[in-house]
């Protein structure tokens, strides 16, 4: 048997079910992707911590380790690439992308492969053992590093080479390979603790960014306007109509129908009946108004204040110039992904939107996206401060 309300109805109950089931299955559709992305960040925070290789997994490869060479990670499926046109890649930085990009598995124009072999990922260098020898990338003179945003290649710039060279690997060991290097860079130039304490607040950003389930809606939450198509909109242009349609007949003129004015005009005279001769009319006193009472208006009194004066703004951005989103050196959260109109507000570095970190101030004073690198701010005087929010 349906259930119903005290008029007998049953659409209050299906309202709730379709709402509750709708939210229910969206909040499970987030909450998955929250766990899986959760999955994957504190697995990444465990492998930073015991990153640590091995001399045992070198044996048997055709090179030679230096002395305290350890092994990381070996790949058999990279390409060796090198680029036609050699353009100056940025500085290598130890930012961990929190959201790897989804590559597709092709070669970027310009760029061509030139050998296949084995990658050996170690904790002085980067190897690629080939069919036509050994390429050799050593972290202390590397000077660029770039990984393609939509295409599994990543180009690498050292001292002791004109051509711009790197790898092609699988897709599906791209985003591995790319966090292992990050880690055996940084901990080449002992910095291995600043990707650990970024992981660690990417963890805490994201605990508390959990879904939070949805309260159960009830058949006496449910409103008469769901039962029209459109719900509120459309009750609020029906109410609308309903006031402005007899406002626009009540100022209008009254109809007139056509040809009633040529009728009146071609109506003959009366002449059979002869009519009394109206009586003389009294000549009218013209009498002269006065002078119209003047109604004046009270001037309206200002209420005096009852609220203390605002504090003032600088004293909330804690020294933060003026703007509209709320970003101060108070402290609070980092600001990864600022807003599309904050150089608006700041006077933005160039390249600003190409820098991957959090928001700083630069010692010039300029806005920079490179919070956490190793060369944050370095064309603008260095690192001053942090933006938070």
């Amino acid at each position: 048997m349906a259930m119903t309300d005290s008029t007998g109805s049953t659409w209050r109950y299906r309202w709730a079910h379709r709402h509750n089931d709708r939210r229910q299955r969206a909040f499970r559709a987030a909450d998955e992707a929250w766990r899986r992305r959760d999955d994957e960040l504190r697995r990444l925070r465990t492998l930073a911590g015991s990153f640590h290789g091995s001399t045992d997994a070198g044996a048997g490869l055709p090179m030679e380790l230096g002395p305290g060479e350890v092994v990381f990670w070996t790949l058999p499926a990279a390409q060796l690439v090198e680029v036609r046109h050699t353009a100056v890649l940025p500085a290598p930085e130890l930012t961990v992308d929190p959201e790897p990009p989804v590559l597709r598995p092709r070669r970027p124009e310009g760029v061509k492969v030139v050998d296949a072999g084995l990658a050996v990922l170690t904790n002085r260098r980067l190897v690629l053992l080939g069919g036509r020898g050994r390429r050799d990338w050593t972290y202390g003179r590397m000077t660029g590093l770039s990984h393609d945003p939509g295409a599994p290649v990543t180009l690498i710039q050292v001292l002791d080479r004109r051509r711009t060279s790197g790898l092609l690997l699988p897709t599906g060991a791209v985003a591995d390979f790319r966090f292992k290097l990050t880690l055996a860079f940084a901990d080449a130039i002992e910095q291995r603790a600043a990707v650990v304490a970024q992981l660690d607040d990417l963890i805490a950003e994201h605990e508390a960014a959990r879904p939070v389930r949805p309260a159960v809606l009830t058949p006496a939450q449910a409103r008469v306007s769901t039962l029209l198509p459109g719900g509120r909109r459309t009750v609020a242009v029906g109410v609308a109509l309903a006031l402005i349609v007899p406002a626009m007949l009540f100022e209008s003129d009254p109809p007139v129908r056509p040809g009633s004015d040529m009728a009146a005009a071609a109506t003959p005279e009366a002449t059979a009946t002869p009519t009394a001769a109206p009586p003389p009319v009294a000549p009218a006193v013209q009498v002269k108004p006065g002078p119209r009472p003047q109604h004046t208006r009270p001037a309206p009194t200002t209420a005096p204040s009852r609220s203390t004066p605002p504090r003032p703004a600088a004293e909330r951005r804690c020294g933060a110039p003026a703007n509209p989103y709320g970003y101060d050196f108070c402290g609070g959260t980092r600001i990864r992904k600022p807003a599309r109109g904050v150089c608006d507000s700041f006077d933005c570095v160039p390249g600003f939107w190409s820098g991957r970190g959090w928001l700083v101030q630069c010692r010039d004073g300029t806005v920079s996206l490179t919070g956490g690198r190793r060369d944050s701010c370095a064309d603008n005087q260095g690192y001053h401060r942090t933006f938070w929010t």
